[in-house]
């Protein structure tokens, strides 16, 4: 469960991702900061219009209240008619006595407009004062203002104010299925711009990965923008770099421990005459010592050559071969169980690597006990599988603090693990450079219930 937790957290934490998520919420601001102001501007817009077509419909009023006034009333029904959206109708009543105080803009700007020249009164919001034309079904919804003029003759006009329709909502239903539209067109493109963009940062990690396999491994091609190509180039020549680096250091170092068996075999024979035989066992004992340290050197060159092919290896048949072969010279080896685990590897140097743990383990433990164990890969967004070789030993286990130092070359803790037991101190170093090589990693604890544990991790092959 944790690991599913840890896999899901480093997928949330990837650049992918957040590129993605930076795409989509700069897109979403961007698009809200816009319908804000385009929503401020349509409402300054209607403002504006409101107030135009108020002022227009005032000066027709006037000049429709002038022409009627000047008309003869049997002639001013006839006029209405054709005007029936000024809502003016004539009152066969003189106009009622009333103290109400307008509310509309309209009902305010026309009584300030009219009553120099007519009375000019308002009546309160009432639905029979909504005007309805005679051809009309429509009930009205909202009760209506209305403003009573005299003319000049007595006669009483009354001019309906319907109330201001309500503004529409900003969110309309069309609206939604358009922003719907808009959003995933933006995430395909977001999601497209994402994995574009980190393709060649993918393709980067993959051939550092490899080169961790294998240095000779192909260059990556160049292509792709002028920053992408740059990185290419510098990866391409970093790994030239640490080729050539890597080639004359193991080549010097196999030289130099090639060329020292020819005269320590001549000194071993010239020591072989020495008439004290006590002389002799010390400087026989002393130049073994040194070929055992020119044979391990030798085997540290090796280590960290990587030209033997990569190739799929049931782990299980290996660890029984050398098991097998660890009993078979009288030593307690304990395997139980097997993983069914089937890796890349190189055999020769994976066997190398396990034999010098087990090895270590019989060496300086009286014996070794594996144990394998199937793990996913915390580090991983894709789910791949770590499989985890423990070799447990019985012996005392080392102090803490120098866990990680006996990785160093020729480093050896002077108390059961001392030269006097054979150890050259380049067992753990080889092996270290050998499960690197396979994109694993080597690490060493003390086990709870006594001993020391080496736990080998190594991908699992898909």
């Amino acid at each position: 469960m944790k690991a599913k937790s840890d896999a899901a957290s480093s997928r949330l934490n990837s650049i992918s991702t957040r590129i993605f998520a930076i795409l989509i919420l700069g897109v979403l601001a961007a698009a809200a900061l816009t319908w804000w102001l385009a929503f401020g501007e349509r409402q300054t817009t209607l403002s504006h219009e409101r107030n135009s077509f108020r002022l227009e419909r005032i000066k027709h009023t006037e000049q429709l209240i002038r022409a009627l006034d000047a008309l003869p009333a049997s002639n001013r029904s006839d006029l209405l008619k054709g005007m029936p959206r000024l809502g003016l109708q004539i009152l066969e009543t003189p106009a009622p006595k009333t103290n109400y105080v307008p509310n509309s803009p309209y009902a305010i700007a026309l009584i300030e407009r009219l009553e120099d020249q007519y009375p000019v009164s308002a009546l309160a919001p009432n639905v029979e004062n909504c005007f309805i034309r005679a051809d009309s079904d429509r009930a009205p919804i909202e009760p209506c203002e209305a403003v009573m003029i005299t003319l000049k003759d007595g006669v009483s006009l009354k001019q309906s104010i319907s109330p201001p329709r309500p503004p529409s909502p900003p969110i309309q239903t069309e609206t939604i299925y358009y922003l719907f539209i808009f959003l995933s067109c933006v995430a395909g493109l977001a999601f497209f711009v994402s994995r574009m963009t980190i393709k060649p940062l993918m393709s980067l990690a993959q051939a550092a990965t490899e080169l961790g396999q294998d240095i000779n491994r192909p260059p990556l091609v160049e292509r792709g923008a002028s920053e992408i190509l740059q990185a290419t180039r510098a990866f391409n020549a970093m790994q030239t770099r640490i080729r050539n680096h890597i080639q004359q250091r193991t080549q010097m170092l196999a030289a130099i421990t090639h060329d020292l068996q020819t005269p320590l075999t001549r000194l071993r024979l010239r020591l072989e005459k020495v008439g004290d035989q006590e002389l002799r066992d010390k400087l026989i004992g002393d130049l073994s010592s040194m070929q055992m340290m020119v044979k391990e050197g030798l085997d540290l060159a090796r280590s960290m050559d990587s030209t033997e092919e990569l190739r799929p290896l049931d782990i299980d048949s290996l660890l029984d071969s050398i098991c097998t072969d660890a009993s078979d010279a009288g030593h307690l080896i304990d395997l139980p169980s097997k993983s069914g685990a089937t890796i890349l590897a190189r055999p020769q140097a994976l066997r190398r690597c396990l034999n010098n743990l087990i090895d270590n383990a019989i060496k300086y433990g009286q014996g070794a006990q594996i144990r394998v164990e199937r793990v996913e890969d915390k580090l991983s967004q894709t789910g791949k599988k770590i499989l985890n070789i423990y070799v447990r030993d019985r012996g005392p286990g080392i102090a803490e603090d120098q866990l990680t130092r006996v990785f160093e070359p020729f480093y050896r803790i002077e108390t059961s693990r001392s030269r006097e037991t054979g150890g050259t101190g380049l067992g753990l170093t080889i092996a270290l450079n050998i499960a690197r090589q396979h994109n694993g990693d080597l690490n060493l604890k003390n086990h709870s219930e006594g001993g020391l544990e080496a736990c080998l991790s190594l991908p699992i092959k898909s």
